[in-house]
C-alpha cells in the first residue's frame, strides 16, 4: 500500500497544543523506508461543500491568523490551506487505495462544524474521510478505529442507505457521543481497560453485523490514540494494530485509510506500519 504525504503538514502548529507536528514527524522514517510515498493533492472548495455548509467552510477559510475556532481547535496562520491539503490527501488515498499520513485529522467535523452537540471541533476542520467517500460514490463501510467517537462522520452519513458507519471508541471520553447504535451507524463503546482481546472480539462482532456482500469499498478512519498510554488508551500495543489490519484486510474489499488521532510521536508511525503490514499479510 502506498502512503500519501506532504511535508507541508508540518508547517503549522500551535504552542503547547497536543495536535503538533512531532506526533507524526518522529515516526515518519519507518514509513519512508517501507512504502512508496506519493505527494498529496489539494481538495477544492467544491469538494468541501459536498459534506459541509458554506457557512462552516467560510468560517475556517476566514479564520485567523492566530485565533481559535473553539477551545479545542486553534486556527494558526494558513490553516485553511493545510486543511484543504489534508482533505485532498484522503481523496487521493481513496482513489489509489492508499493510506493518507497527513494532519489535521477530520472525523469530528460535522455538517456545520462541531457535530452531535459536542461543542468543539476536536482538532478537526473538514471531515477528510467523508469528503473522500462522497467523491467515490460507492456503497461504503466506514470503519473508525480512533479512540474517540467519529461524531462528525456519523452526523454526515446518518440514515444514508449507501453508507455503513462502524465506530469502536472509548467510553466515557470526548465527544461523549456514540453510546448506542442508530440505524446505519453502529457504535461500540469500550472501557479504558479493554485491552487486545476485548477489542478484537468487539471488532469481529461489529464487522459481522455489516452486510459485506453489499459493500464496494472500505474507508478506515485510523486513529492510534488507543495505544497504551495515549490520551484515550484502550490498552492496545503495536502488535494489536497488525491484528486489526489482518481482520480488515481479510474482508477482501478495496480499502483505503486516513490518519486521525495518535499523539505519542514515538508510536504513531510504527503503529501505522503495523496496521498496513497486517493488511498486506492477508491480501
Amino acid at each position: 500500500m502506498e502512503i500519501i504525504f506532504s511535508e507541508k503538514c508540518f508547517e503549522y502548529k500551535w504552542p503547547g497544543h497536543i495536535e503538533r507536528p512531532e506526533r507524526m514527524s518522529v515516526g515518519l522514517g519507518i514509513l519512508q523506508e517501507n512504502y512508496n510515498i506519493l505527494e498529496s493533492e489539494t481538495a477544492s472548495e467544491k469538494d468541501l461543500l459536498t459534506v459541509h455548509t458554506n457557512e462552516h467552510v467560510n468560517r475556517v477559510k476566514n479564520a485567523g491568523p492566530w485565533c481559535a475556532l473553539d477551545p479545542d481547535t486553534p486556527a494558526p496562520e494558513g490553516i485553511y490551506s493545510h486543511a484543504l491539503l489534508s482533505a485532498g490527501a484522503t481523496m487521493l488515498a481513496a482513489e489509489k487505495k492508499a493510506f493518507s499520513y497527513m494532519r489535521p485529522p477530520g472525523h469530528h467535523a460535522g455538517l456545520t462544524g462541531p457535530a452531535l452537540g459536542a461543542g468543539t471541533l476536536g482538532f478537526c476542520y473538514f471531515n477528510n474521510i467523508a469528503i473522500a467517500v462522497k467523491k467515490m460514490g460507492l456503497r461504503t463501510l466506514i470503519l473508525d478505529i480512533d479512540g474517540h467517537h467519529g461524531n462528525g462522520t456519523q452526523e454526515i452519513f446518518q440514515d444514508d442507505s449507501e453508507i455503513t458507519f462502524v465506530s469502536l471508541h472509548r467510553h466515557p471520553a470526548y465527544p461523549y457521543t456514540g453510546f448506542a447504535s442508530n440505524g446505519n451507524c453502529l457504535n461500540y463503546p469500550l472501557p479504558y481497560s479493554a485491552g487486545n482481546d476485548m477489542y478484537m472480539k468487539t471488532l469481529r462482532k461489529a464487522l459481522s453485523e455489516v452486510k459485506m456482500d453489499k459493500i464496494e469499498l472500505i474507508a478506515i478512519s485510523a486513529g492510534f490514540d488507543t495505544h497504551e498510554g495515549d490520551i484515550v488508551s484502550l490498552g492496545l500495543t503495536g502488535s494489536s494494530y497488525r491484528e486489526i489490519g489482518r481482520i480488515v484486510g481479510s474482508l477482501n474489499k478495496p480499502l483505503f485509510g486516513t490518519l486521525e488521532g495518535g499523539y505519542i510521536g514515538e508510536y504513531v508511525g510504527a503503529d501505522v506500519h503495523e496496521f498496513l503490514s497486517g493488511i498486506e499479510e492477508v491480501q
